[in-house]
């Protein structure tokens, strides 16, 4: 039976068997749909990648106020088109590891004050123009700018000077950063004409894919760019992102084939999605995570006993279990987990009615908090803040919850009301994950912690090239951000997408969604 089923599996993969006769002989052999989605899927690699069609995408997290510049991208649908039109010098691959992209080699001065990256010749961009190592420069200049508005200038601002050696872009640091190639891989870096000086909205690129429709919180979309340098990626003719912000509607989608692959998808329906015919759940564990942040320098969150009484006041296992359904693991009010390199472990905190009623008291705080939340916050926010306040309420704290509407929430509420749902998706360092949500000037620091020790020892870690010292500096700031910080961290969530019969090429990433940040509609494809 087994050499039968792979037979008409490489009959599908060469285009002589559909999927759905495939499946139908699957299941009169009494084949599992699982089991034979995976012969499938087997089968499509082995023949390898197909070029042609539209691949669409049902995604979550796009909004009416979403910009193609780079150093405005905040949510996740400009992340991921940005990864379809733009790319880095480096790419970070599943593994964790950085690959060369638009730099060639790279290497360091033996104090890691000097870095050297030899920028690859021939290619252009997508409005003809051959890219250059002073475009890159210039990119660099854009985002490490004092007076500029990027959310990643927290990374940048180490960077005293930048210059063009020939086809090397040399960066000289004011101080040693051990992990700055790592900093190049941020997916707001998209190298551009002019470092994006000119237009930096004008979404011009080097990516596989040219812009054909940009409609912010409906719909963006490229086609393939004829003069791409690479061809292990940009398979089909056309790719789509089609805004859903409702998890059923883009469940919905992707049973009808309106769409290929969906994000986010909820975890109460993973075990019933799998079920359906040619639907493939791509979970991953990851380091994103789910929070409720509370602003650390507002009213009544300034102060840290009510802060604390907060964090003892959620019940972290209902999370993993009732709203995550098992796809993920505990968090501990810290930004960092396992997956990260140099993690140390800190004692977990648990639900504790006592402790919060303690703190709680101690804050001197009387009255309720209210707490916003939204569907976008993140997968299952509007039931975790529910949970979230009955759990409270057995610790005597009185939690009001209110609903915000999809489109808006990432620049109406996000970061302006003080306290509410949002989530991470987890960077490549710890370096990067702290400089970017806690250093004290940040702009994404959600909470507003503002620490003088943390941001000394940020920058001390920064640059300490003896692994063992960094280990104990971001144990060290870690037990900080547990204890004084805004975050309170429930759980962090495994990436639940998930793809319809057609996919082909997917691979497991747990950096971010859609594999590791939206390179699925660049890296798959479409099977006959």
């Amino acid at each position: 039976m087994i050499d039968e089923m792979g037979f008409l599996s490489e009959r599908v993969a060469k285009g002589k068997l559909s999927r759905r006769e495939f499946l139908g002989r699957a299941a009169a052999l009494g084949v599992s749909a699982a089991f034979a989605n995976n012969l499938l899927a087997t089968a499509a690699r082995a023949e390898g990648p197909m070029k042609g069609g539209l691949l669409k995408a049902g995604v979550e997290g796009g909004s009416a106020t979403d910009s193609l510049d780079p150093a405005a991208i905040l949510g996740s649908v400009t992340q991921i088109f940005s990864r379809q039109w733009g790319e880095q010098l480096v790419e970070r691959d599943p593994d964790g590891e950085l690959r060369p992209q638009l730099a060639e080699e790279w290497g360091a001065s033996k104090d890691a004050k000097v870095w050297t990256f030899k920028i690859r010749k021939g290619v252009q961009f997508h409005d003809g123009k051959e890219m250059t190592p002073a475009d890159v420069a210039a990119t660099m200049e854009r985002h490490s700018d004092a007076n500029s508005k990027s959310a990643v200038l927290p990374l940048m601002q180490g960077i005293d000077k930048i210059a063009v050696d020939g086809q090397n872009v040399v960066f000289t640091l004011k101080e040693a950063i051990a992990d700055f190639p790592f900093i190049m891989n941020s997916h707001l870096l998209v190298i551009q004409p002019n470092g994006g000086k000119d237009n930096p909205t004008a979404g011009i690129g080097t990516g596989p894919y040219k812009i054909t429709v940009n409609e912010p919180g409906v719909r963006h979309g490229g086609e393939r760019f004829a003069s791409y340098w690479r061809d292990d990626r940009g398979f089909a003719d056309q790719v789509e992102i089609i805004i859903m912000n409702d998890a059923t509607a883009r469940t919905s989608a992707l049973r009808s084939g309106q769409v290929h692959i969906i994000n986010r998808v909820d975890p109460k329906v993973a075990e019933l999605l799998k079920r359906s015919p040619g639907i493939t759940i791509r979970n991953v564990g990851s380091r994103g995570f789910y929070t409720f942040y509370c602003l650390s320098d507002t009213a009544p969150f300034d102060n840290n006993d009510l802060r604390l009484a907060l964090k003892y006041a959620i019940d972290r296992d209902e999370i993993v279990q009732k709203i995550l359904g098992g796809y993920g693991s505990l968090g501990n009010d810290t930004p960092i987990n396992n997956a990260y390199p140099l993690f140390t472990k800190i004692g977990q905190r648990s639900y504790d009615p006592d402790k919060a009623a303690f703190h709680y008291k101690k804050s001197g705080h009387s009255g309720s908090v209210l707490l916003h939340t939204s569907d976008v916050g993140f997968a299952g926010a509007v039931d975790a803040a529910q949970l979230y306040q009955q759990s409270a309420a057995k610790a005597g704290i009185t939690m009001e919850v209110k609903r915000h509407p999809s489109d808006g929430y990432w620049s109406d509420v996000w970061g302006k009301e003080p306290f509410a749902a949002s989530y991470f998706g987890g960077r490549a360092t710890q370096d990067i994950t702290y400089s970017l949500l806690y250093q004290s000037k940040a702009p994404w620091n959600e909470t507003r912690f503002s620490n003088e020790k943390f941001d000394q020892m940020l920058l001390q870690a920064r640059g300490e090239l003896d692994a063992n010292k960094r280990k104990k500096l971001y144990a060290d700031m870690g037990q900080i951000v547990h204890d004084e910080g805004g975050s309170i961290i429930p759980v962090f969530n495994d990436f639940i997408d998930a793809t319809g019969p057609q996919v082909g090429g997917w691979v497991a990433d747990g950096s971010f969604e859609l594999m590791g940040g939206g390179y699925a509609l660049s890296k798959c494809w479409l099977q006959a």
